[in-house]
């Protein structure tokens, strides 16, 4: 199965992995599970870098780095993904939390999520 985590997933994989489910830690495990994080997720992590906020502490090209070292596979954002946006019915409101749920239907993967609203979605998501 492939796999786009949201941005929550990749943080609490890099710096916070007791917060994952051991279902979620199961997944990531699986040797038959691609595991992919977007652009989108990065981005998001830099502008909440630039925001400032004191306990937000990521360096946002480690973590990529890191990712990648790991296996997992970077997703590009593109057109197709920004117009299968207006598709989705507005059941939440975050820009990325809807762009990456788009690229997950538009690439035929299942988003892991933890955010109850994504997860209304029922349609390409996977609660974590």
């Amino acid at each position: 199965m492939k796999l786009l985590l949201d941005t929550h997933i990749i943080l609490w994989v890099a710096g916070a992995p007791e917060k994952l489910s051991e279902s979620t830690h199961a997944l990531l495990q699986a040797s038959d599970n691609s595991l992919f994080f977007s652009a989108a997720s990065i981005w998001e992590i830099v502008i909440k870098l630039g925001l400032g906020g004191k306990d937000f502490k990521v360096d946002p090209s480690r973590l990529r780095k890191m990712l990648m070292q790991n296996g997992y596979a970077e997703l590009p954002i593109t057109a197709e993904h920004a117009l299968k946006i207006e598709s989705l019915p507005a059941l939440h409101k975050d820009p990325f939390d809807r762009l990456l749920l788009a690229q997950a239907r538009a690439e035929g993967m299942m988003l892991l999520t933890v955010d109850p609203l994504i997860a209304q979605y029922q349609d390409s998501v996977l609660p974590a």
